[in-house]
């Protein structure tokens, strides 16, 4: 637990810093869209599938670590009715040569999936990281793959975040809902 928790405080940042919803539409404030309304196991539950399709879109033997979706505040919103969801997880694939085609059956395919490619190329790190964001406007989920071919481990890191929710009347928003 205590180790989710660090990857979740860590993650949190890097994924509401880099993923601000950048082609989604639809009701924006503050550039981030509106999801609808839900509870956030319902909201928590959607995003693993979200994440379980990216999943089945890379192609390639591998295993994706075992994090879960966590639940953050929509700035400038009621933090007791509204949130987002995040899902930080990383990709390892059986062999390192597999990284490149993990990345270009990503690039390829997401789009086929409603995705909407917005960045794609490598960052300023001294790695030269490869960086593919895209947007999902039907789903209201943004999100980054790094591809870390130079890591001791290679593998791709995937954060999701989501729109922004309200919870159903009468409710509350669940940090904990997992």
């Amino acid at each position: 637990m205590q180790a989710r928790t660090r990857t979740f405080i860590l993650a949190v940042p890097l994924a509401l810093a880099a993923l601000t919803g950048c082609g989604m539409s639809d009701d924006k404030s503050d550039g981030v869209p509106f999801a609808g309304t839900s509870t956030t196991r319902d909201a928590s539950d959607a995003m693993e599938k979200t994440s379980s399709g990216i999943y089945d879109l890379i192609g390639v033997k591998g295993k994706a670590s075992e994090n879960f979706p966590g639940v953050t505040e929509c700035a400038g919103k009621d933090r007791k009715t509204h949130f987002r969801i995040y899902h930080p997880w990383s990709f390892h694939p059986t062999s390192a040569s597999d990284l490149d085609e993990a990345m270009e059956r990503l690039k390829r395919e997401l789009p086929k999936h409603g995705w909407k490619i917005v960045e794609y190329g490598p960052d300023t790190s001294r790695n030269k990281n490869i960086n593919l964001t895209a947007d999902n406007d039907k789903k209201k989920v943004s999100v980054n793959i790094v591809k870390m071919a130079k890591s001791d481990r290679p593998s791709l890191s995937l954060d999701l975040v989501s729109g922004c929710y309200r919870v159903p009347d009468g409710q509350k928003v669940d940090l904990y809902p997992s």
